[in-house]
């Protein structure tokens, strides 16, 4: 048996998993269920204390990561004030984007107030920064965000929720923005359908993008 190659295998798969903190706090709740159940059928009092508070946090969990992952389409968007989490808002007006030469459609937005470049991706459920990008703009992951696991060009990587307060381009602004900050992205920062799909509409004409939010506006600053 080659345990050197086992060994090997474990770390792996150890790394493979989310890392944090609510994966962790989890993992601890499920393990004091099982332990606690196991107590209470001995008839121990603490045993049953444990059980209920585990499956209490497990639920609590379960609700966190509904509301979390909701957010990620506006028609499941049920986010409550009482998360601490913003409203996620796109206004302002009609903007073209035209076909680059590579055939995708680029644009160059400010996150936050610094002048970032983004592909627009129908494909993609979140907007995605790099973590260069995600420094220079003050973004942080958010504490106890539901773990994101997303394809790039490099496999398959671990990527961090943050909220980006302001993001504009052309005549469009998003506000309380849901994005990921990915590693081993490059410079691919992305636009994804977390902001695309709370426009008016999102049509092709020739070799030009136009995308229209709703009730068409001038942009606040």
């Amino acid at each position: 048996m080659d345990l050197h190659a086992i060994w090997q295998g474990i770390s792996t798969l150890v790394r493979e998993i989310p890392q944090s903190n609510l994966l962790i706090i989890t993992v601890a709740a499920v393990a004091g269920s099982m332990i606690g159940t196991a107590l209470a059928r001995r008839n121990v009092v603490f045993g049953r204390f444990l059980a209920t508070t585990s499956t209490l946090a497990l639920a609590g969990i379960l609700v966190l990561v509904v509301l979390q992952v909701s957010r990620f389409n506006p028609r499941l968007d049920v986010a409550v004030p009482e998360l601490g989490l913003p409203e996620q808002t796109v206004s302002g007006g009609a903007t073209r984007v035209q076909m680059a030469p590579d055939g995708h459609y680029w644009i160059r937005a400010k996150v936050n107030g610094e002048l970032v470049p983004f592909l627009i991706d129908t494909g993609a459920t979140l907007t995605a920064v790099s973590v260069p990008v995600a420094r220079h703009a003050g973004l942080k992951p958010r504490p106890g965000g539901v773990p994101v696991r997303i394809s790039t060009a490099n496999g398959t990587v671990q990527a961090e929720l943050t909220t980006i307060d302001t993001l504009s381009f052309g005549n469009v602004k998003a506000s309380g923005l849901d994005a990921v900050i990915a590693p081993n992205i490059g410079e691919t920062n992305v636009i994804g359908m977390n902001l695309l799909s709370r426009l008016a509409s999102v049509r092709i004409e020739g070799r030009t993008l136009i995308l229209v939010p709703h009730n068409p506006q001038p942009v606040a600053d």
